[in-house]
């Protein structure tokens, strides 16, 4: 036996009758704002995380590739003078 139109009508009317439409719509409406903080917390959660903490001697790696560029160009700004004659 399998739940038709006509029982789930018949079950909604009975639950209408006994809570009423006030009370049905404000029930949903607790639900959406409990979901609502639910998502602003989880948000507020993920901004307040704690950065992982590095050993003292270790950059992170976009700092040590920068570094290493710029003693690249360092390096080849110094050959270049080198190579050009001073007058």
């Amino acid at each position: 036996m399998s739940v038709g139109i006509w029982q789930i009508l018949i079950i909604a009317i009975v639950v209408v009758l006994l809570f009423g439409r006030g009370k049905i719509s404000e029930l949903m409406g607790d639900v959406a704002k409990g979901i609502t903080s639910f998502k602003k917390g989880l948000r507020e959660a993920e901004e307040d995380a704690v950065p992982v903490e590095r050993p003292a001697g270790e950059l992170p790696k976009a700092s040590a590739e920068t570094q290493v560029s710029q003693a690249t160009a360092e390096d080849k700004a110094a050959q270049d003078k080198a190579a050009t004659p001073s007058a």
